[in-house]
């Protein structure tokens, strides 16, 4: 299925053609979730690898044998794309993993009354741009990058694929005080403090490990680890669909990235908007890290 250069409109938002049909976005909408079922929730480029990488090592207590022989896509596919059901169909895997990066409020209505435990991944927004920019650059089903600054300019004002950053970060942030079967974790989290984050997403999971596993997971869902294993680096992908010429699909995973492409001028402007947007939103966010010794930034919005 190739469609690079189609792009589906579905419920206002931009989705890239070459995995998304109309079919498959709307069987999203309907799709009947079991109570033993795992949902990645997340914006593009906010560490939903990472997650899926935790998730199936927390699964397997730290063994990463499917890590490393079963492509990220068919262990935890994307439930909006359009080969998911025939994944699902032919695995007999439980719980079942599933990865989305739809909105809340397009889910909602059938994820209501289900036991299925979601997690939700976010990353502070200047990382999100800035790596999605640099993906834009290399994925040829997505539309042109243009410059960064026009680049900027289309994710503030939430024109980009898959929509807006600000709602779908508090379409599912939201959530968290009705939802006991939500947790939110952060690609910060993960990066400052790798072992506590797996510790929280398996006791979420109700799949406890003993330390050694703890470790195991900690070992093959580094950085490093995923930038290398072919499961998971999108290098099984041909050049006609990510042109691995153009950059690494894993390419830094650091946070603070974002000082490196922004001008003080595109900074002012992002903090101006990003003030406005998130006036009703009292969450934390972590924008760079300063030294190994893993002090960082924190601001309240």
């Amino acid at each position: 299925m190739a469609r690079l250069d189609v792009t589906e409109r579905f419920h206002g938002i931009s989705f890239p053609g070459h995995l998304h049909t109309q079919e498959s976005l709307q069987l999203a909408l309907g799709f009947p979730f079991q109570d033993t079922d795992v949902l990645i929730v997340s914006y593009p480029k906010s560490g939903t690898t990472w997650m899926q990488e935790i998730v199936t090592l927390i699964s397997s207590r730290g063994d990463p044998h499917l890590n490393q022989t079963v492509p990220n896509w068919t262990r935890a596919p994307w439930l909006e794309q359009y080969y998911c059901a025939a994944v699902l169909g032919a695995s007999s895997a439980t719980p079942r993993v599933i990865t989305t990066h739809l909105p809340y409020h397009l889910l909602a209505p059938t994820l209501q009354g289900s036991r299925a435990k979601v997690i939700y991944v976010s990353r502070n927004p200047k990382d999100v741009v800035v790596s999605f920019y640099h993906f834009h650059k290399m994925a040829n089903f997505l539309p042109e990058a243009g410059t960064f600054e026009e680049f900027l300019n289309r994710f503030l004002e939430g024109t980009l694929n898959f929509g807006s950053w600000f709602d779908h970060f508090k379409g599912w942030t939201n959530q968290t005080a009705s939802m006991d079967n939500l947790l939110h974790i952060t690609y910060e989290e993960m990066s400052l403090d790798l072992h506590g984050a797996i510790k929280r997403v398996s006791s979420f999971l109700q799949c406890p490990l003993v330390e050694d596993e703890v470790n195991n997971c900690v070992q093959h869902c580094s950085f490093s680890k995923m930038k290398n294993n072919k499961m998971v680096n999108y290098t099984l992908i041909t050049n006609d669909i990510i042109d691995h010429s153009k950059g690494s699909f894993m390419r830094k995973g650091k946070t603070g990235d974002w000082k490196n492409m922004f001008t003080v001028e595109q900074n002012q402007y992002f903090e101006s908007v990003f003030t406005s947007k998130m006036h009703d939103c009292n969450l934390e966010f972590v924008w760079e890290v300063q030294d190994k010794e893993e002090n960082f930034s924190v601001t309240a919005v």
